[in-house]
């Protein structure tokens, strides 16, 4: 999975997440004790902002700050991880060239080596 992968899910979670999170706490719904509001649009004045929203936005910043963190740990292991598959390929290379060179027969190049070859 790449960085751009990994980084571009967890901002399409995020989204989803604060999008049904505004869209459920902002929706009007009269209750028993207050009548439903009839707003017109030339009435609209100041945007207020409940304090349960700002709470839940707090909530919801820590949680982004702990997921960017968690997928810039990530991103630098899967960058080591692909340092690690390169050297591994560079070694079976080697060897195989060796092989070759002592007229035996080479290893196998695993599949999954592939698309590590600097070749």
């Amino acid at each position: 999975m790449g960085e751009g992968t990994v980084l571009g899910v967890a901002i399409a979670v995020v989204g989803a997440f604060g999008s049904v999170l505004v869209a459920r706490i902002s929706t009007p719904r009269p209750g028993a004790d207050r009548p439903a509001l009839d707003v017109d649009e030339r009435d609209v004045g100041e945007l207020r902002v409940s304090s349960e929203i700002w709470q839940r936005f707090k909530i919801l910043e820590g949680k982004v700050d702990h997921l960017t963190v968690i997928v810039e740990q990530q991103r630098e292991q899967v960058t080591k991880l692909e340092r690690l598959l390169r050297l591994a390929m560079r070694v079976i290379r080697r060897a195989n060239r060796r092989l070759r060179l002592g007229q035996l027969e080479p290893e196998e190049v695993p599949v999954e080596l592939i698309p590590y070859s600097i070749d």
